[in-house]
């Protein structure tokens, strides 16, 4: 994976930067001496946010296209370049999959998936015509290395984030770029993404998808990270080069039952599978 130790001076752009993760990130990228544009769909708290932390404010909606591509024009034209370009902006409401509509999966991957998907295919171009190179951050979850109920629609959106970024990180290591990679798996962070349908388009309405509800027990049987944090997290990861930055170790219990089962599928196969004979 490509390093990319020296951020002092550097332009990085952070989707979803308002609040949360986002907002974590933005200020640890501040606080390493970085020129920052902030990106969020909610203009109120965006202006609030660029105006405390010191960055620039960009309103954008990243399940559309044409605004990633407006936010890369106007993060050009005031710096010249982008160095970093962290794709955060993500939704996390809950449902069964029995209880989901098209919408559902249409507002949920459109901003968590394609969301990421625009911001490379618009960012990608421009990192590369950068002489040092720059670094991809995606952000994934946990629940895109494991999958569990009531989040079918949430990890199939987030699965899809760790494999764009896997196989992205094959393709500039193949093409030996100093442009490098970084897929954010978090886990439970103190943010507001439990309340996401505030900002669901009217277009996408109704359907079985729902804020996430926590008890008082069970929000205490969970170890929460500042957004902070998890900013100093994704900020140590790009300066190695990692492709993986995860939050909670403690998390790797179900994703290691999984890789077990997976093991064992294969190992079945192995014994039960059709022969090939391999000496003719």
């Amino acid at each position: 994976m490509s390093a990319y130790p020296n951020l002092r001076g550097k332009v990085a752009v952070v989707t979803g930067g308002a609040s949360g993760i986002g907002k974590g990130i933005a200020r640890q990228l501040i606080a390493e001496g970085m020129e920052v544009i902030i990106a969020d769909i909610e203009r109120d708290v965006l202006a609030r946010t660029a105006a405390e932390i010191g960055a620039v404010g960009i309103p954008t909606d990243v399940s559309d296209l044409a605004s990633v591509q407006a936010l890369a024009k106007a993060a050009t034209d005031r710096f010249g370049t982008v160095h970093v370009v962290c794709n955060n902006a993500g939704v996390g409401p809950i449902g069964r999959i029995a209880d989901l509509t098209i919408e559902d999966w249409q507002w949920m991957l459109g901003v968590n998936l394609f969301g990421v998907i625009h911001g490379v295919q618009t960012f990608l171009p421009i990192l590369r015509a950068n002489e040092d190179g720059g670094h991809i951050v995606n952000t994934a979850s946990i629940f895109g290395l494991f999958a569990q109920p009531p989040l079918a629609a949430y990890a199939v959106s987030k699965y899809g984030v760790v494999a764009l970024t896997e196989a992205l990180a094959g393709e500039l290591e193949q093409d030996g770029s100093k442009v490098g990679t970084t897929v954010l798996c978090s886990a439970t962070v103190q943010t507001n993404v439990a309340s996401s349908t505030r900002n669901r388009p009217e277009r996408y309405s109704g359907g079985g998808l729902s804020d996430f509800e926590m008890t008082e027990e069970e929000y205490r049987s969970q170890r929460w990270l500042d957004p902070e944090e998890v900013g100093a997290i994704v900020v140590g990861a790009v300066k190695r080069g990692d492709l993986y930055a995860v939050t909670h170790s403690e998390w790797y219990t179900p994703i290691e039952q999984r890789h077990r089962d997976i093991a064992a599928a294969f190992a079945q196969a192995a014994a039960y599978g059709p022969k090939v004979d391999s000496a003719e």
